[in-house]
């Protein structure tokens, strides 16, 4: 059952990579991998299960993905502290799953144990050779200093490939097999899933120079010997370490996924890298010249930090995989937690994987699409569905009746009239552009409009001390065009002044002129995924409230524009929890 107030709503003003860690206090983004001395090699029995999401990839306890597909199982290798919730003592952690929603907890793939990796087992991918032989690529450390450590690039294979747990892995003495020469050595990580071409087989390795961000391309026939290439993959002055870059191609027609070494029948190639100095990723759609060996991304990409990310919120070190099953590409993405190093040692857990996504092409050509894998939805119960609902000014719609803290919502918002948008204001176009859509969020939130703010607030309290809203505005351009901005602000997500509560917002290139925009939030205790325009925009957020836990969760419709909106289609659904999650 939902219920109509019109009270005036004015309260609301698979990689195995290298994950970043939060500076709450400040609210910034700390220096890359902090390691917490006293913490790391504390174990927790009683797990804090407050924020625990029930539906997201997550192990028992501890901190927290070269992903493949493998004899019918799906594999996910993470990045995992044993002996802590916080980063370090860092190994390969290994799950598989029939349906990545399902996960069987396996002993880990790799851990130190070599002269080549002595100090650590980072960042890496999985790559299938002929004779469906998976190899993995992986950087280890052999020296703490230069901090964060020296890095080379090993190589590890099935001691049984007839094994489709794949449950040993050995490390070849002739490890390793990409040393760095001229190259920085404490920025030298993160080997791509490798492609094939021209004879030989391509990886390409992220680092930097100075402030300059670089993708190293490294070439071999027998997957062992490996040779750098005389000119770089693709390099950008400005943008400062490049991790866990991706490199893999796309359709120009159609959402099926592409093996990672298709080079015909209409294809683009995107190129990703997650940024160290912000925390986000960044990807460009363009050309990759296979006699040059080179990536050029497209003349209308922005390359760089204002550039298109994947999503616009909490979500790092990804890494995709071609699924041959169903034809597909799945993106994996992290999130890591927003609360302090204590906080999260105290709850026994740090970390989510968050769900997978089928990534592909827009028509447009423009920017990718991203969508849950559809196996996802084997997980909705109880349903609430609803059609031609209008909310005016002020007016909120409380959902009743299902597990709002645990939820997948989909709603279809409609309008007759773009008159009221508001007029986007000259002066924005000083803010930092790579942030722009966040800081006029920041500005405006969910503070009463035109066309807009309407949308979700998900996580809400009863008296709205705490909410976490998902929503978006329309603006008019001087040139009588539209910008939609799309927010999830975590900014009164929670009463706990310790947590990191950014308001996180992307734009919306959608045309308005159909009068309608839709939204999916995949709600889990204390993550919020939120997928605008079936996918064209993505915000995850973490989130940490302490009244609106559990059962004392609320979710609301709204509408804080001038313009009525119409729920055209709402529908919401309680999930449950994988019958297996390790």
């Amino acid at each position: 059952m939902m219920r109509v107030s019109s009270k005036l709503f004015c309260v609301i003003a698979f990689v195995v990579c290298l994950f970043p860690m939060l500076d709450n206090i400040n609210g910034g983004v700390m220096a890359f991998h902090k390691e917490y001395i006293n913490y790391k090699v504390m174990t927790t029995k009683n797990v804090d299960q407050v924020y625990r999401t029930g539906y997201h990839f997550q192990p028992k306890q501890n901190w927290i993905n070269a992903p493949m597909y493998y004899k019918g199982y799906y594999h996910l290798f993470y990045q995992y502290n044993p002996k802590g919730a916080v980063w370090g003592n860092i190994v390969w952690a290994h799950s598989v799953s029939k349906d990545m929603i399902n996960w069987i907890s396996l002993k880990p793939a790799i851990t130190p144990s070599k002269p080549f990796d002595k100090y650590g087992c980072w960042s890496g991918s999985a790559t299938i050779l002929p004779g469906n032989k998976p190899v993995i690529l992986y950087t280890g450390i052999i020296a703490k200093k230069p901090k964060p450590g020296y890095q080379v690039q090993n190589y590890a294979i099935p001691a049984n490939y007839s094994d489709p747990f794949l449950k040993e892995w050995i490390k070849p003495d002739d490890n390793p097999i990409v040393k760095p020469t001229h190259e920085n050595v404490s920025s030298f990580r993160d080997p791509t899933t490798a492609w094939f071409n021209n004879g030989r087989w391509k990886m390409i390795i992220g680092s930097k120079h100075n402030h300059r961000g670089i993708a190293y391309l490294y070439r071999s026939r027998d997957f062992v010997k490996w040779t750098k290439a005389k000119h770089t993959f693709h390099d950008k002055p400005d943008t400062d370490m490049w991790e866990c870059p991706d490199f893999y191609p796309v359709s120009t027609c159609g959402t099926n996924g592409l093996e990672t070494s298709t080079l015909e029948g209409g294809v683009k190639h995107v190129f990703k890298v997650s940024l160290d100095a912000t925390r986000f990723e960044y990807y460009t759609i363009g050309t990759y010249n296979t006699i040059k060996d080179k990536y050029y991304p497209g003349t209308t990409f922005v390359d760089g930090w204002a550039g298109l990310r994947y999503d616009y919120g909490n979500f790092y070190a990804s890494k995709t995989f071609f699924d041959p099953g169903q034809n597909r590409r799945i993106l994996w993405g992290w999130a890591n937690e927003s609360s302090t190093a204590l906080e999260d040692t105290t709850k026994g857990w740090a970390g989510i994987q968050l769900i997978p996504r089928m990534v592909w092409l827009h028509p447009s050509g423009k920017q990718l699409v991203q969508w849950p894998i559809h196996e996802l939805e084997s997980l909705r119960g109880d349903r609430l569905h609803q059609t031609d609902v209008t909310l005016n000014k002020g007016e909120m719609l409380e959902v009743n009746g299902i597990t709002v803290a645990q939820a997948d919502v989909e709603v279809t918002f409609t309008f007759s009239s773009l008159d009221e948008a508001e007029t986007f204001d000259p002066e924005w176009s000083k803010l930092p552009s790579e942030n722009l859509a966040m800081e006029i969020c920041g500005i405006k939130g969910t503070k009463q409009g035109g066309l807009g703010p309407f949308g979700v607030l998900t996580l809400a309290s009863k008296k709205l001390e705490e909410y976490t809203p998902v929503f978006f505005r329309v603006f008019k351009t001087l040139d009588d065009k539209h910008k939609i901005l799309m927010c999830s602000d975590a900014t009164h997500s929670s009463l706990n002044k310790k947590v990191y509560k950014p308001p996180f917002a992307g734009f919306v290139d959608v045309d308005i002129g159909k009068k309608k925009l839709s939204l999916r939030i995949l709600i889990d205790h204390s993550v919020v995924e939120s997928f605008g325009e079936g996918g064209m925009t993505v915000i995850t957020s973490r989130v940490y409230p302490t009244l609106a836990v559990g059962r004392n969760a609320h979710l609301y419709l709204f509408n804080n524009g001038t313009e009525s909106i119409t729920l055209e289609k709402f529908n919401v659904w309680s999930m449950n929890s994988p019958h297996v999650m390790n």
